[in-house]
């Protein structure tokens, strides 16, 4: 979505005084038109950021301009104080989705805003939830913090945090599916220790859980560890009988297939090329 993709010029206004962390603009823009932080965007968005609330662009999540202003932190702290005031009956579901978009998302991260914007979220009564999603989206840090301020620690979190002490306490009382998604989960980590963990356990090394919860819906846990580039992960779980015919669901790519793309993918640096070269020689050494 562009700024010029908004058709509500107030609501445009607004979006832009987020983006550029013009305060006084932006509370100029509150206080004559309220209706602002009540409202959702009415546009043909399809997934995630379908129809969002103003507060939901503190993230930058989807992506639009690749940064946060310095000021971030009180330009949400504002719209907070107005959602809290005007739109009461939507606000912790408004904040709750805030919060997810900021510790899932990669710009926070970047920006080193993160961890201060999840704190002030939290602070003002968002739900902090499980930090599953902030592991699927390569925000170990945020998911591990989320679950200090409250956040429910369950087995699949602390598979993908490394948390060895609560893996183990928390097993007994793991569901099949979870077991599945953890061992997704610890290939798309490269965890090769919580790998050789999870299948002394047992657990079925091809199965896909139902809920991915954020993961590759539609791969195995091998094409999960090939993302990761851990040659290691890889090479545990063919040695427990991973299929290596086994195509997605979406492209229907091989775990060798998958090698192959990772390599010609945008924003990979030559270190990371080098583990997936690694990882589809030893592949192709299978066949």
């Amino acid at each position: 979505m562009k700024n010029s993709d908004i058709h509500d010029p107030l609501f445009r206004q607004a979006v832009e005084a987020i983006g550029s962390g013009d305060l006084p603009a932006l509370q100029a823009l509150l206080d004559a038109y309220p209706r602002l932080v009540r409202e959702r965007l009415d546009l043909p968005e399809k997934g995630y950021f379908k129809s969002p609330y103003l507060i939901w662009f503190v993230a930058d999540n989807p992506i639009r301009n690749g940064k946060l202003p310095a000021n971030i932190v009180e330009v949400t702290r504002m719209l907070i104080g107005y959602c809290r005031k005007h739109a009461a009956e939507t606000y912790s579901f408004q904040s709750d989705y805030a919060l997810a978009l900021v510790s899932t998302g990669r710009i926070p991260k970047e920006c080193g805003v993160q961890i201060a914007l999840i704190d002030l979220l939290i602070d003002s009564g968002a739900n902090p939830g499980d930090g599953i999603g902030a592991i699927a989206h390569g925000n170990p840090e945020a998911a591990a913090h989320l679950i200090r301020r409250g956040g429910e620690l369950t087995f699949v979190a602390a598979v993908g945090l490394d948390w060895e002490e609560d893996v183990r306490r928390l097993a007994a009382t793991t569901s099949e599916d979870e077991s599945k998604l953890a061992l997704m989960v610890a290939g798309f980590r490269g965890n090769a220790n919580m790998i050789r963990y999870l299948l002394a356990r047992k657990v079925p090394v091809n199965d896909i859980p139902a809920d991915c919860r954020g993961f590759h819906s539609h791969a195995t846990a091998l094409h999960q560890a090939v993302t990761s580039g851990s040659l290691e992960s890889v090479k545990l779980l063919v040695g427990a009988g991973a299929d290596l015919s086994a195509t997605d669901r979406v492209y229907h790519g091989t775990p060798l297939d998958w090698a192959e793309y990772m390599q010609r993918e945008e924003g990979v640096d030559a270190e990371m090329r080098e583990k997936y070269k690694e990882i589809e020689d030893y592949l192709k050494s299978l066949r």
